[in-house]
């Protein structure tokens, strides 16, 4: 059952909804995140702050109080980051989303230029870098728009859900995979970038991602490896799935993303394991989807020659031994 106190809630619609995750965290981390969206230009009216802890043994919502007196906090059951962004999407009112991690925040300097762009380009979705070190450069370059299909077909996206600001109307039935706890922000976010008409970049870094030792991307036992690739593979598996239904532009920048996911599957099989073995079993998993040997595609430098490299067995054993 959802634990809720609404301390305040907006009649109109804002121009952003702020989706917070939070699990178990040290009160000045979140009261940081908090402060640095109450920063930015947006007034009380324009923005839409919602915290979601997803079962926290010590609710947030009393370190809260002082920071901003306009929030939505829910507490859910610990269910899981994916869970707890679509509760914060399905309430959501604003007329975009930006998802932010409770140990995170954002840089208000230069997360302005999105707000900017939002406000007067009409994106469906700006996309934006991010750093975990104090280099942030304000500057008010951007490329675009592209559609979101031409972009993906084009570029290697970073499926980080946190790193853009999206309008929610281009979400419609889009959630996030309950069922997956490594790489579900992959999943996502290939899928809605093929939604965008008008997707805008740009070279700020407004997201400064703190790395914890103990957050879930660095678990680093047996059996979160073993459940990491398994998922990694299920989201390639689901992906390719879908390529029928897509429309030819549509089709061939999820292509190019299942290729990349797929790479990345292989390498982080043989960094993970370091088994010759293991290896082999993946690419005869992907060979028996049509997803193995790698298209013979020129996306990257890096990705020709990891191509060509994990078609035998001599360059196989090298990817495992430089694999790190």
């Amino acid at each position: 059952m959802l634990d809720s106190q609404i301390i305040s809630h907006n009649s109109t619609q804002p121009l952003v909804t702020f989706i917070i995750t939070t699990y178990n965290l040290n009160a000045e981390l979140l009261k940081e995140c908090v402060e640095s969206i109450t920063k930015l230009s947006t007034s009380i009216d324009e923005r839409e702050i919602i915290v979601i802890d997803d079962g926290s043994d010590l609710p947030a919502l009393n370190s809260l109080t002082s920071v901003c007196k306009n929030i939505v906090y829910l507490w859910q059951p610990n269910n899981g980051a994916s869970a707890a962004r679509n509760i914060g999407l399905d309430i959501a009112h604003g007329k975009y989303i930006q998802f932010v991690d409770g140990d995170d925040y954002l840089i208000s300097a230069t997360y302005e230029h999105c707000l900017d762009i939002a406000r007067y380009h009409n994106p469906d979705m700006v996309m934006f870098e991010h750093t975990s070190k104090n280099d942030s450069v304000v500057t008010e370059m951007y490329d675009g728009p592209f559609s979101g299909a031409e972009f993906m077909h084009n570029n290697n996206i970073k499926g980080m859900a946190w790193g853009y600001i999206f309008k929610k109307d281009i979400l419609m039935s889009l959630r996030f995979n309950r069922n997956i706890k490594f790489g579900e922000d992959e999943e996502f976010t290939a899928q809605l970038i093929i939604r965008a008409e008008r997707l805008f970049t740009i070279p700020s870094k407004a997201y400064f991602y703190r790395q914890r030792s103990n957050s879930v991307v660095h678990e680093i036992n047996k059996r979160t490896k073993v459940q990491r690739l398994e998922e990694n593979e299920s989201i390639i598996f689901h992906l390719h799935d879908m390529l029928d239904k897509l429309p030819k532009a549509e089709r061939a920048a999820m292509e190019r993303r299942i290729a990349q996911l797929s790479m990345d599957y292989l390498y982080n099989t043989a960094r993970l394991t370091h088994s010759y073995s293991h290896l082999n079993d993946a690419c005869e998993r992907l060979r028996r989807r049509g997803l193995f040997p790698l298209p013979d595609k020129k996306y990257t430098r890096k990705y020709s020659l990891f191509r060509k490299m994990s078609k035998n067995a001599i360059g196989r054993r090298l990817i495992i031994a430089t694999a790190i």
